[in-house]
């Protein structure tokens, strides 16, 4: 009896409830089929059947991170002017019908355009997605629908993988037009499903609604924005900076970096959901992200031990890490999404969300860079002072998160969000 509870709480912890909660999961891991397809198998798409160099690729996709990156915060507003559900189906089809052109790019000029309008209109369908999926289910449902989907998000990102896998072995100009085409016929599936999701009623404009741009004066709710982007950059480590330092400070085997990986996706689906526990209220999700921070940190002092460390003691080194950053990202995450649940106004969640994303997005402009400087290339002894960054955002998001409970929003007609407590 007691095998089949656990059996029964793992099943559980992986397969939603039935309901609008499944239905949420379920468009997210159709999504990611196509999602996971593309980012596996872009580089090789853009050079081999585009025609584009290294360099052209590289220049056209930061441009388009900047867009991503500007373009954030005016247009999470269109959600709150035009309502989350419309706005997520436009930019689901607008999606997909920039995916189908791919194989007509003809020149750089036209690959920018491409990958610049994808990127205005995936930033304003993130938005839309998240913004849905608060005002949808009760606030005790939000974090853990959100794990649910993230749980399903890392399923389609592997089959996609795999699907990628198929592409990249027949590896002809036809093979990969059919994939974007492919991917984009995913994306009108996935509009299907969003059409069927529940309508939900309009929220209450504020008397008056304040400009595109005034959230970014809200200096409590923007500093955790940009505490919990810098705690979002354990995927940079994970992803990119400790596959360097194994590559070049340790003797472990290369397929090592793609057993990690994999571990990675495993324990998400398996994981997530249990873990999102208790982040459903500001005060929780402050203590999530903070958590989150702590692990990052005590990840970075437990790698670089694997710099001088031999053998299968290395190879144990490195997962210890791991596992040390998995739990980090699995508990931020949650974190994350309580933040992006509870303080945002009803009235004006599109323009917040988007102000909580572009902490993330910014991230993206110096982790990379930074946190390879530091890991890598200091040979070792950077990874003491990005433990001590970790540690103070981590410690910092606490109050910030609490500062913000105690000031009021900026043009909300409705109530605020729950009042912060101190968090001890």
């Amino acid at each position: 009896m007691g095998a089949r509870d656990t059996i029964r709480t793992a099943v559980a912890n992986v397969v939603p409830p039935a309901g609008l909660t499944r239905a949420l999961a379920v468009q997210a891991m159709v999504y990611a089929i196509g999602s996971g397809l593309f980012h596996a198998g872009s580089a090789v798409f853009f050079t081999r059947a585009l025609g584009l160099s290294a360099a052209q690729v590289g220049l056209g996709l930061s441009i388009a991170a900047g867009v991503s990156l500007l373009g954030t915060v005016p247009l999470g507003g269109l959600t709150d002017r035009y309502g989350p559900q419309r706005v997520w189906l436009v930019g689901l089809v607008l999606d997909a019908a920039l995916f189908a052109s791919y194989p007509f790019v003809g020149g750089f000029a036209s690959f920018l355009a491409v990958v610049v309008a994808l990127a205005a209109v995936d930033a304003s369908t993130g938005v839309a997605r998240q913004v849905y999926s608060i005002n949808a289910l009760p606030p005790a449902e939000r974090v853990t629908a959100m794990a649910y989907q993230r749980s399903s998000l890392n399923v389609g990102f592997g089959l996609g993988a795999v699907i990628s896998g198929v592409v990249l072995t027949v590896d002809t100009i036809e093979a990969y037009r059919a994939m974007v085409w492919f991917i984009a016929a995913v994306i009108l599936v996935t509009a299907l499903f969003v059409r069927r999701l529940p309508r939900l009623p309009q929220v209450t404009r504020a008397v008056e609604p304040m400009g595109r741009l005034a959230v970014l004066r809200d200096r409590p709710f923007m500093a955790v924005s940009l505490l919990s982007g810098l705690l979002t950059s354990h995927g940079v480590l994970y992803l990119t900076v400790m596959p360097l330092w194994i590559l070049t400070h340790t003797d472990a085997p290369k397929t090592v970096i793609a057993a990690l990986v994999l571990l990675n996706t495993v324990l998400i689906v398996l994981l997530q959901v249990r873990v999102s526990r208790g982040a459903d209220t500001a005060a929780g999700a402050a203590r999530a992200s903070r958590r989150g921070g702590l692990l990052i940190a005590l990840s970075c002092l437990v790698l670089p031990i694997s710099g001088v460390t031999r053998g299968p003691l290395t190879v144990l080194v490195l997962v210890a890490a791991a596992m040390l950053l998995i739990l980090a990202e699995l508990i931020e995450s949650a974190g994350t999404w309580g933040l992006t649940a509870t303080l945002p106004p009803d009235d004006q969640r599109g323009a917040y969300v988007g102000a909580l994303r572009l902490g993330e997005q910014a991230q993206y402009l110096i982790a990379p860079a930074g946190l390879t400087a530091l890991g890598v290339t200091t040979g070792g002894w950077g990874w003491y002072p990005m433990a001590a960054i970790f540690v103070l955002v981590g410690l910092a998001i606490v109050p910030a998160v609490a500062w913000t409970g105690r000031t009021p929003r900026l043009g909300a007609a409705s109530p605020q969000p729950e009042a912060v407590t101190p968090v001890p």
